[in-house]
């Protein structure tokens, strides 16, 4: 399977989109790597880039976009809110798919290395990468920002892990790299409705993982507590895995409090907007909306919908789009500019664009099977019908969690909601893995045969297309009999206004069931693999039948209420 990585280069310029995109062009030039967000801020004068690819060519990517940076940014005259030492600031790797942190923080050396040999640029490893504990926290890498540059690298204990460690007219000029492997970040903002910084680092300093300095008495003025060694101790803030400071954004001229979500799974995102909207109203502050830095992985989006909806107390199982929506609106994401789920959500940015018959409209999908192309054919009809008796079970399942004088029933329908819905969404899935697994079928027919190595290969190609097409509408079937636990519980317990439609949902679930054993008959017949054939045909017949006894049931509760 692909590996697949990711790269969040910090470029120290937000201003002049004339650099910005010569440094993301260098990008674009290399196969294997799709470039998924540039995301410049003003205030800030950074700009964050996004890409996702296979691991050398990303690093290779990196390599020229710091070069590129290195070449066209002079940060002996940048300024900007945002803490910075280089002109390419930060360079962050992170594991996406298929490979380990372990794998990852071996790429990010030999980037880090290559970047300080080859350009000259001062570089420190930090976070997974860091090459002793104290230089883990990037934050400890940038202490003094750029200014404090000349003297860090000269001096023993801040000598960069690779690249020079004097002070010359290069690295004035390109300042330091930090090269890093990390976990997936989330670059996020809260707005609020106050213009002042010192209120926002105040609510900054109560949710952030760090806290505050503690102070004897009064805790802006007291005096500060220190440890035996002399050093401040801090009072920890509400959230783990969490940084965070505040600041004025002259752009929208409005304080936020800018976060740096280091790991989802200990505070996601919807947890950390619900702590500042908490902490700003005890303030007297108003959050008025929070903005995305960058891009999010799909699943944090989903929960922070599914969060939101649960405090309405309202259904969790809706399509997926509509569970974004109410991410957005409830987090504000949209107050400064719309938020784009196709641009901003990493698996909707990365999705195949392939056509596929999903995607179609209802009228172009009926169309396309009465074609003469044989594909779609029973198979991905079956998954589809499949896919609406589920929907049409889900439906009545949602319609029972809004009925009026049934708000304590609301979680057990979102339930079952939720278990129809993921049930639709694989048999939509389903539907052009049949076709595909027809084309495949196709596609080992036209391979040569003029030899024997060839004939041999054909075959065994033929032999393993022709399984996939056997197991495909199988799995319609399981998928499909799954469906029919959800219905008959609408049936038996749903809204009753809607029982018909469980009843429509169960004859459409039998007929999928059904429509896909013909399938993987047909197709079984030209298997050699006999005991794996008899096997599949033995236990889809026992799937037909408890379908068709299924069937049955469900019409006879749904008929007898009916009356």
């Amino acid at each position: 399977m692909q590996q697949l990585i990711e790269c969040v280069p910090n470029f120290s310029e937000g201003c002049d989109m004339t650099i910005i995109e010569k440094i993301t062009d260098e990008i674009k030039k290399i196969d294997g790597v799709k470039l998924i967000d540039v995301d410049p801020g003003k205030a800030t004068n950074r700009t964050v880039v996004t890409m996702v690819g296979t691991p050398d060519e990303v690093c290779e990517a990196a390599f020229q976009a710091v070069k590129k940076a290195q070449e066209l940014i002079d940060m002996r005259h940048h300024k900007g809110a945002h803490p910075r030492f280089g002109a390419t600031d930060v360079c962050p790797l992170v594991p996406v798919a298929n490979i380990t942190m372990e794998e990852t923080v071996q790429y990010a050396h030999k980037l880090a290395e290559r970047i300080g040999t080859e350009l000259n640029i001062p570089i420190y490893c930090y976070e997974f990468a860091a090459k002793e504990e104290k230089r883990k926290n990037l934050a400890s890498c940038r202490e003094g920002e750029y200014e404090a540059v000349p003297k860090r690298i000269e001096s023993p204990e801040w000598k960069p892990d690779f690249g020079p460690a004097e002070w010359n007219e290069s690295v004035a000029k390109s300042g330091v790299t930090a090269v890093g492997a990390r976990n997936f970040l989330i670059a996020y903002n809260v707005n609020l409705n106050t213009t002042s910084t010192r209120r926002a680092n105040a609510i900054a300093f109560d949710v952030r993982e760090r806290g505050r300095v503690k102070r004897e008495g009064n805790p802006v003025t007291g005096k500060i507590i220190t440890d035996e060694k002399g050093n401040p101790v801090m009072e920890p803030g509400m959230l783990k895995s969490v940084k965070g400071i505040g600041w004025f954004i002259e752009e929208y001229g409005v304080a936020q409090i800018s976060m740096n979500l280091t790991d989802i799974t200990v505070t996601p995102l919807h947890v950390a907007y619900d702590a500042v909207y908490e902490r700003a109203n005890a303030r007297g502050v108003r959050v008025t909306g929070s903005e995305m830095v960058g891009v999010v992985p799909l699943q944090a989006m989903l929960d922070a919908g599914k969060y939101f909806l649960r405090k309405q107390e309202r259904s969790t199982g809706i399509p997926e789009r509509e569970i974004i929506k109410i991410a957005v609106k409830s987090m504000g994401l949209d107050e400064l500019y719309p938020f784009d789920p196709d641009k901003k959500i990493i698996e909707y940015i990365l999705k195949d664009d392939q056509k596929k018959l999903i995607d179609m409209n209802l009228t172009a999908f009926a169309d396309e099977t009465a074609s003469e192309s044989p594909a779609p054919g029973g198979g991905s009809i079956s998954a589809y019908v499949g896919s609406l008796g589920a929907a049409l079970g889900t439906m009545v399942a949602n319609l029972s969690a809004h009925k009026r004088g049934w708000d304590d029933r609301w979680e057990e329908f979102s339930d079952w909601a939720e278990k129809g819905m993921a049930i639709q969404s694989e048999l939509l899935r389903l539907v052009d893995e049949d076709t595909l697994a027809f084309n495949r079928i196709m596609d080992a027919f036209g391979l040569p045969k003029g030899t024997d190595k060839e004939k041999a290969a054909r075959k065994q190609a033929i032999d393993d297309a022709t399984r996939f097409a056997i197991e495909i509408p199988f799995k319609v079937m399981q998928k499909s009999y799954e469906a029919f636990d959800m219905i008959r519980a609408m049936a038996e317990t749903g809204n009753p206004n809607s029982v018909s439609d469980a009843g429509v949902g169960a004859l459409c679930v039998r007929s999928a069931v059904m429509g896909a054993y013909l399938n993987v008959k047909i197709n079984a017949s030209g298997l050699d693999d006999k005991s794996f054939v008899e096997g599949i045909l033995t236990e889809g017949k026992m799937i037909e039948e408890k379908a068709i006894q299924a069937e049955k049931e469900i019409l006879g509760i749904v008929n007898q209420k009916i009356g």
